[in-house]
């Protein structure tokens, strides 16, 4: 796994913590170098510093994804210093539970600028750099969330919903550049998003148990971000099925839709070798 990614470079949002946090520490793992970017200083210095004891080189950037100005800047620091980039995991989201009562104007813009805004504002930001290199990979962060409702999730339903279809439709207009789009959900039980590491680190540790290893989920997104753009593009994955089909057949298993999600009907190949 150390040399999967070898001069792949890659960018994880929402990175400080959680799942965005187990991704770019895999992602780095596997030889990649890797960018993240969070809102919160402390908590992206401490993934910063995490990514340097694995030997990842890595840069931290302050960036909102709501904001697209950012993005872009985001972006030319990356191409400035590594003169590529490979992959893009929009993992940041903004998602308070609450009631469709209690959800003002503002707190619905926010967390669908944040949650679909930003996938947007990724992909315009990197898209004239993924033609200009021949191609890469833009992989949104799927859920349960994506194709059921859920009471006091009404933007992050509609987030991830969105997700999927910007996912589905950009796909086939990405496939002349050999731009990949797909999703990717954890696929298990993931601390909740809300969590900030002083509250995981008080956390009981029977409780901390129930949830799987962000790192170890991690390696279903470099499974997916080493494989030719060409081969998937508008798919749904899920982290726990294909983390455990690489620990039984590894990484260059052969493949079919029941070793990759739990949604085996819902797993469109639009793109496939």
């Amino acid at each position: 796994m150390t040399t999967m990614l070898k001069h792949h470079v890659a960018l994880v949002t929402g990175a400080a913590r959680g799942l965005g946090w187990g991704i770019a520490r895999a992602l780095g793992i596997a030889g990649a170098n890797v960018c993240v970017t969070d809102i919160s200083d402390d908590e992206l210095a401490r993934c910063a510093r995490d990514l340097a004891a694995d030997g990842t080189e890595c840069l931290a950037c302050r960036s909102d994804v709501a904001d697209l100005a950012e993005c872009k800047s985001v972006v030319k620091r990356i191409i400035d210093r590594w003169e590529r980039l490979d992959v893009v995991v929009h993992n940041a989201i903004y998602m308070p539970l609450m009631t469709f009562e209690a959800t003002t104007p503002e707190e619905w813009a926010r967390q669908i600028n944040v949650g679909i805004g930003g996938l947007f504002n990724c992909t315009h930001a990197v898209w004239r750099q993924m033609k200009a290199q021949g191609g890469g990979h833009i992989i949104g962060i799927a859920s349960g969330s994506s194709l059921r409702g859920y009471k006091e999730e009404i933007a992050y339903c509609t987030v991830k919903h969105g997700i999927e279809g910007f996912v589905k439709a950009l796909s086939l207009e990405a496939k002349p550049h050999n731009i990949a789009l797909n999703t990717i959900g954890p696929g298990a039980r993931i601390k909740p998003t809300r969590f900030t590491w002083a509250e995981y680190d008080r956390a009981p540790a029977e409780l901390r148990a129930t949830w799987a290893d962000p790192v170890e989920l991690g390696k279903a997104w470099v499974w997916l971000a080493a494989q030719p753009p060409g081969r998937f593009s508008g798919c749904r994955f899920d982290a726990a099925n294909l983390v455990q089909t690489i620990a039984r057949e590894g990484y260059d298993f052969e493949f079919a839709v029941e070793k990759v999600t739990l949604y085996p009907a819902l797993h469109s190949r639009s793109i496939s070798s």
